[in-house]
């Protein structure tokens, strides 16, 4: 891609790109379709900004299929952030839904028996990894190193980081600040949000834009030391974070300000869910697009939920890209009404 381009860019997105084998509330089967965090940040971002402002960082082996990445150049993404490395990498991942809102993630033959759906072959011997926790320690192939991002990408501002794992979410957001990034947003990793890192959320929330995780795993964190949700919010604000955002499904979002000392409510809006997937990482980063616009907390938590919304509403990462022109507009002007204080 030519220089003047990346030149131009003003967000980075962070994150993992996979091959998604996925069971759905109304019965389809998707078999080896591009999936993963990023490509669903990448759709969330896109809907209020051009691509073309947009890199993207990952990592992935040499069996990733080169057509998925010339599908983000086509949309018009930069790509010089995602690294092919000279190996082959299993990036799959299962999941299955009995309803919208409850994912399952073990045992994929039982799943397409129940789904009567044919188990396809390139899942045999599949395992979903052990996301209990992280290490403090060890990197894994798709972690991020400081050499993965463009010396070029630099010259963006803002920046969201996707669930990755904990020394990736150590290493990035200090790295970014050095290069001269005003904005820098985190999605946390579940093996993150345990108990056991207790001690280890100051250093990662401390200078961070705004963090994001969903109420699940704020609970799991919080396990035995509190149970008031906006409680919680407030102790990683006290850490030095400027925006604290928990993601609660289809009960929308709570979101403290610090600045302000406010709580406030964000509503979802009442999309009819297709494919839940991938509506957290396009809430932050149409959170990311928001806050950028306007620098309104409020606003930017608006933003998000129409992301997340065009995202549900349909299969594949790309799904929210292909809405009606306006539309995004529109239920952001439907959603401010339904805003409140906590």
């Amino acid at each position: 891609m030519a220089n003047e381009a990346i030149s131009s860019l003003r967000y980075i997105i962070a994150g993992q790109l996979r091959r998604d084998f996925a069971l759905l509330p109304d019965g389809r089967a998707l078999v080896n379709v591009p999936g993963g965090n990023l490509g669903y940040a990448a759709a969330g971002l896109a809907v209020w900004q051009p691509a073309s402002l947009v890199g993207l960082v990952a990592r992935v082996g040499e069996d990733y299929p080169q057509e998925w990445l010339a599908e983000f150049h086509k949309r018009g993404f930069d790509i010089q952030g995602i690294r092919i490395l000279p190996e082959a990498i299993d990036l799959r991942s299962f999941y299955a839904y009995s309803d919208p809102y409850t994912r399952w993630t073990e045992d994929p033959a039982a799943h397409f028996t129940r789904f009567k759906q044919p188990f396809p072959k390139a899942l045999l011997n599949y395992s979903p990894g052990n996301t209990d926790y992280d290490s403090r320690s060890r990197l894994t192939s798709t972690s991020l190193r400081q050499s993965d991002i463009p010396a070029d990408y630099l010259d963006a501002t803002a920046a969201h980081l996707c669930p990755i794992d904990y020394l990736s979410h150590t290493l990035l957001p200090a790295v970014l600040c050095q290069g001269g990034f005003t904005t820098v947003t985190l999605d946390p990793a579940v093996g993150t949000m345990s108990p056991s890192f207790w001690d280890d959320i100051p250093a990662l929330v401390t200078g961070l834009t705004a963090f994001m995780p969903n109420e699940e795993e704020m609970r799991t964190l919080f396990h035995s030391r509190s149970t008031d949700l906006w409680q919680m919010m407030e102790a990683i604000a006290n850490y030095g974070c400027e925006i604290v955002v928990v993601k609660r499904g289809e009960q929308g979002q709570w979101l403290y300000d610090p600045a302000t000392h406010t709580h406030w409510e964000i509503p979802a809006y009442p999309s009819r869910v297709i494919d839940p997937t991938g509506a957290g990482d396009a809430y932050c980063s149409g959170f990311l697009a928001g806050y950028r616009q306007s620098y309104d907390p409020v606003q930017a938590a608006l933003h998000g939920s129409v992301s997340a919304s065009l995202t549900i509403e349909g299969s594949g990462i790309f799904y929210a890209l292909d809405a009606l022109p306006g539309l995004a507009l529109a239920r952001l002007n439907a959603l401010k009404d339904g805003v409140r204080k906590g």
